[in-house]
């Protein structure tokens, strides 16, 4: 059974920096991609953030966030990590981390990603 256990999530100014992890468990995660979504209230679809191929180490953005987040793994942690930095007030939404199967060779926001996490909230102030 595979497991997703974010954290790091909380309350930062604007401009500032976070690093989300992610720590998985449950199975060998070579054959995945890992997936940033987030979600912004009230009532907006959630919407992809990053992604990394973990056997191929590579990665996945949204166009707003290039530049400013990197997503990166650990093998030995089994943990996934998304580095923000220059957060802005419209970076404020529950971050969720997930999990797509039998990937191969793709990376992006198209898999099916059928393991999802509880969700860690980031906020921005500004």
């Amino acid at each position: 059974q595979v497991q997703l256990v974010e954290s790091g999530g909380g309350l930062v100014q604007g401009g500032g920096s976070l690093r989300l992890s992610c720590a998985a468990s449950g199975r060998t995660f070579s054959n995945y991609v890992m997936g940033w979504f987030r979600q912004a209230p009230p009532g907006k679809e959630r919407e992809f953030v990053a992604a990394i191929n973990w056997s191929r180490g590579s990665t996945s953005y949204a166009d707003s966030e290039k530049g400013r987040f990197t997503i990166s793994r650990n093998n030995a942690k089994n943990t996934v990590y998304l580095q923000m930095n220059s957060l802005k007030p419209e970076d404020t939404a529950v971050y969720y981390c997930a999990a797509a199967s039998e990937a191969g060779l793709r990376v992006g926001p198209g898999l099916s990603y059928d393991y999802w996490g509880q969700g860690t909230q980031v906020t921005v102030s500004s």
